[in-house]
């Protein structure tokens, strides 16, 4: 007698629809945030590789000021605990908490990103340094600078949940928007976190 094999439910997947337990967006910015550590890894690898080789210009020495960017660091990685709460805030329904972390965010993200500009216009102005003076301004500043563009990035789909959140449009059905942003909002983070170490802190 031929057995026939049992066919999943018809439902078995709709809820996440994928096999991995967790839904095709949450997936594909799992994908996607991959790619992206490899994007980094390279610049990185290529900042270490050309790390004092520099035969002209100012040395990292001479122009970090790493109270400042410590403090900026700071603010950043604070961001994602108010990250945490505004998600926290929607899976319950609390609309107006939502709103106050995740506003609280991107503000501390914009703060982030003026110390970074105040930083590389002092680097210009009383160093010379720029992006076509030396290899370590040019790996100095695509690094950071790409980190920089990355969190503004952040910025606008933050605001752009807020807004919706404002007008009514984003429900405690739709916390997922809201942890995925999450998820990319972590990403500058934990990123930020090597980049601060391995420009600003690993000896030459």
């Amino acid at each position: 007698m031929q057995q026939t094999a049992l066919a999943p439910p018809h439902d078995a997947y709709d809820e996440h629809g994928t096999a991995t337990g967790v839904t095709n967006a949450k997936l594909g910015m799992w994908i996607f945030l991959s790619s992206e550590f490899l994007l980094f890894g390279s610049f990185i690898s290529a900042y270490l590789l050309y790390k004092g080789r520099s035969t002209s210009g100012v040395t990292p020495s001479q122009v970090y000021d790493i109270p400042f960017t410590s403090t900026t660091s700071f603010i950043l990685l604070m961001s994602s605990l108010t990250m945490v709460l505004s998600l926290a805030a929607i899976q319950r329904g609390d609309h107006r908490r939502f709103r106050i972390w995740l506003l609280a965010t991107a503000l501390f993200g914009l703060t982030f990103i003026g110390g970074q500009v105040y930083e590389f216009t002092n680097f210009y102005r009383e160093h010379h340094l720029s992006l076509h003076s030396s290899i370590f301004g040019s790996t100095f500043f695509v690094l950071t600078g790409l980190h920089g563009a990355h969190v503004t990035a952040g910025i606008i789909w933050l605001l752009s949940l807020f807004g919706l959140s404002t007008q009514g449009r984003l429900a405690a059905g739709d916390s997922e928007k809201v942890e995925i942003a999450g998820l990319y909002w972590h990403f500058v983070d934990v990123i930020w976190i090597v980049i601060f170490t391995v420009i600003y802190l690993v000896p030459k």
